[in-house]
């Protein structure tokens, strides 16, 4: 078996346009992501190992905000998700699986987490 790095952010917040009720379409609703992303890893991480290396946290935090078209209303998270994955796939081909649990904040009545997680590995 191949080692791998695995890279997370955890908890961040954004505004989404997404939601099938009348309620929800129109205005932008808060989502929390969880992303997840399965590198391959180098042989060894030394002290000086540069960035390069590995992958930029911020790319995460980056496919699930400023990645998202502007205008677009995704009916289901299930597609906000999916658009997270491919952008990822794209940004850096050693990004073999990502996965992507997003909770929807609004329709919360409790301490509940409602919502999905999609895990996607490169094809």
């Amino acid at each position: 078996m191949a080692d791998s790095l695995i890279l997370e952010v955890a908890d961040f917040e954004h505004d989404v346009l997404t939601g099938i009720y009348s309620e929800e379409t129109g205005r932008p609703q808060p989502l929390r992501f969880t992303i997840t992303v399965q590198l391959k890893a180098q042989p060894r991480y030394e002290p000086d190992t540069p960035l390069e290396a590995s992958k930029n946290y911020m790319d995460l935090k980056f496919a699930a905000s400023a990645a998202l078209p502007q205008g677009v209303h995704f009916k289901l998270i299930e597609a906000v998700a999916e658009h997270v994955c491919d952008t990822l796939f794209v940004q850096d081909e050693r990004v073999e699986a990502v996965t992507v649990k997003i909770v929807k904040l609004a329709i919360a009545e409790g301490a509940e987490q409602i919502g999905i997680t999609l895990r996607r590995e490169r094809r």
